[in-house]
Protein backbone atom coordinates (compact mmCIF):
# COMPACT_ATOMS: atom_id res chain seq x y z
CA UNK A 1 0.00 0.00 0.00
CA UNK A 2 1.35 3.91 -0.07
CA UNK A 3 1.84 5.90 2.64
CA UNK A 4 2.26 9.99 2.69
CA UNK A 5 3.00 11.33 5.58
CA UNK A 6 2.88 15.13 5.08
CA UNK A 7 3.48 18.60 7.54
CA UNK A 8 2.02 21.86 6.62
CA UNK A 9 6.28 22.27 6.09
CA UNK A 10 7.03 19.57 3.66
CA UNK A 11 6.49 16.10 2.71
CA UNK A 12 8.01 13.52 4.96
CA UNK A 13 7.47 9.91 3.82
CA UNK A 14 6.19 9.09 0.85
CA UNK A 15 5.99 5.22 -0.56
CA UNK A 16 4.90 1.36 -0.70
CA UNK A 17 5.14 -0.21 2.35
CA UNK A 18 3.60 -3.14 4.18
CA UNK A 19 2.16 -2.04 7.38
CA UNK A 20 1.90 1.42 9.56
CA UNK A 21 1.11 1.47 13.11
CA UNK A 22 -0.29 5.27 14.32
CA UNK A 23 -0.61 6.70 17.52
CA UNK A 24 -4.38 7.26 17.70
CA UNK A 25 -5.89 9.59 20.53
CA UNK A 26 -7.86 6.30 21.73
CA UNK A 27 -4.99 3.87 21.49
CA UNK A 28 -2.26 3.07 19.11
CA UNK A 29 -3.64 1.25 16.10
CA UNK A 30 -2.12 -0.39 12.90
CA UNK A 31 -3.21 -0.18 9.05
CA UNK A 32 -2.67 -3.15 6.85
CA UNK A 33 -2.94 -4.06 3.19
CA UNK A 34 -6.63 -3.85 2.11
CA UNK A 35 -7.40 -2.31 4.84
CA UNK A 36 -10.86 -0.80 5.48
CA UNK A 37 -11.87 2.86 4.67
CA UNK A 38 -10.56 4.91 7.90
CA UNK A 39 -10.67 8.56 9.07
CA UNK A 40 -9.05 8.99 12.68
CA UNK A 41 -7.52 11.79 14.84
CA UNK A 42 -3.86 10.73 15.96
CA UNK A 43 -2.48 12.05 19.04
CA UNK A 44 1.64 12.17 19.92
CA UNK A 45 3.71 9.50 19.50
CA UNK A 46 5.36 7.15 17.50
CA UNK A 47 4.58 6.27 13.80
CA UNK A 48 5.93 3.11 12.94
CA UNK A 49 7.08 2.71 9.14
CA UNK A 50 7.16 -1.07 8.07
CA UNK A 51 8.59 -1.80 4.56
CA UNK A 52 8.86 -5.30 4.70
CA UNK A 53 12.96 -5.28 5.30
CA UNK A 54 13.03 -2.49 7.55
CA UNK A 55 11.30 -0.19 9.77
CA UNK A 56 11.50 3.88 10.09
CA UNK A 57 10.02 5.79 13.09
CA UNK A 58 8.34 9.38 13.40
CA UNK A 59 6.95 10.90 15.91
CA UNK A 60 4.45 13.44 15.53
CA UNK A 61 2.95 15.86 17.52
CA UNK A 62 -0.74 15.07 16.71
CA UNK A 63 -2.97 14.88 12.97
CA UNK A 64 -5.15 12.75 11.44
CA UNK A 65 -5.10 9.43 9.40
CA UNK A 66 -7.58 8.70 5.88
CA UNK A 67 -7.16 5.27 4.53
CA UNK A 68 -8.62 4.83 1.50
CA UNK A 69 -8.30 2.05 -1.13
CA UNK A 70 -4.93 1.15 -0.21
CA UNK A 71 -3.85 4.82 0.19
CA UNK A 72 -2.72 5.74 3.44
CA UNK A 73 -2.37 10.08 3.99
CA UNK A 74 -1.16 11.12 7.60
CA UNK A 75 -1.12 14.68 8.17
CA UNK A 76 0.90 15.36 10.91
CA UNK A 77 0.85 18.50 13.22
CA UNK A 78 4.71 18.34 13.33
CA UNK A 79 7.38 15.89 13.52
CA UNK A 80 9.11 16.04 16.38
Amino acid sequence: MNLEIITPDKKVFGGEVTAVTLPGTEGQFQVLNNHAPLVSTLGRGEVVVDSGTTKQTYTIDGGVVEVLKNKVLVLAEAIL
